[in-house]
């Protein structure tokens, strides 16, 4: 198996200011990446993490740009900067989304078009023509809301489930042999970030705030937990798959049933 080389790569993390992105963002530089850009909607999450970096990681290794993933234009602008200030492009992250069914438009714009803004940037314009090496990858960044269903959250669910459909389209070998760029996802768990602490009460009204309390059952993650894993997806993972880590285990690989597959046929009688 090829490991695709961290060090001296150049990353695009979208939701990079805080949370899940900032701690890749964290651990691609751990690994000798070259530089980070976070594009994040908040400027000043966005100005502390460029601080935060380089007080651990020294001058020119991050910058930060105000982007709403769900405006392809100001996606644009991000790969743009970073090539302005990196020269390449190798990684892109696409890490931005919200968990809020009570604004669904908002959340699908961000979730499900803001993934889809930056696989047609990252995979048909940038990455191709300015990868400083013969690989890049895309990651998205899914969740085991998007392999499984929830009775609280439906439209946080069918977003998560998109970009499964989506790494798992893009991710064919037809791409990989047009592009060589690798679309790889991580389904994480229940992490301890705001997308989850402050989730209560974004839903759709009190019936399904009752029944939230699906989520508390599930096994949670720190950040810390989660990201180092995240790295070795980046590293091996196979294009066009799905890696679960919940718990803070190590990823394992999610498949759905083979339609063609006799054996998973069940008929409604």
């Amino acid at each position: 198996m090829s490991i695709f080389e961290i060090k001296g790569k150049v990353a695009l993390i979208t939701g990079g200011a805080s949370g899940l992105g900032l701690t890749y963002a964290k651990n691609l530089l751990q690994r000798g990446a070259k530089g980070v850009t976070l594009a994040d909607v908040s400027s000043d999450l966005g100005k502390e993490a460029v601080k935060l970096l380089e007080s651990e990681f020294g001058k020119n290794k991050a910058t930060f740009i105000k982007t709403d993933v769900s405006n392809y234009h100001q996606l644009e602008e991000a790969f743009k900067k970073t090539l302005t200030e990196f020269d390449n492009i190798d990684i892109l992250i696409n890490n931005a989304g919200i968990l809020n069914d009570s604004i669904w438009e908002r959340e699908i714009n961000i979730n499900v078009n803001g993934t889809i803004n930056g696989m047609l940037l990252g995979l048909e314009s940038y990455i191709p023509k300015y990868k400083s090496g013969p690989e890049g990858v895309i990651l998205n960044i899914s969740s085991v809301a998007g392999i499984a269903p929830f009775a609280c959250l439906p439209i946080y669910v069918g977003s998560k489930f998109a970009v499964h459909g989506m790494t798992l389209s893009w991710g064919l070998k037809s791409h990989y042999d047009r592009t060589k760029i690798r679309v790889v996802a991580v389904c994480p768990g229940v992490t301890m970030t705001p997308l989850i602490t402050e989730a209560y009460g974004r839903n759709l009204g009190p019936a399904y705030q009752e029944l939230v309390k699906e989520i508390e059952t599930l096994p949670s993650q720190m950040t810390e937990d989660i990201g180092p894993h995240v790295m070795t997806v980046i590293e091996k993972a196979p294009s066009g798959t799905m890696w679960v880590i919940e718990g803070g285990e190590r990823p394992y690989q999610y498949t759905i049933p083979d339609r063609f597959d006799g054996a998973n046929k069940v008929f409604l009688e």
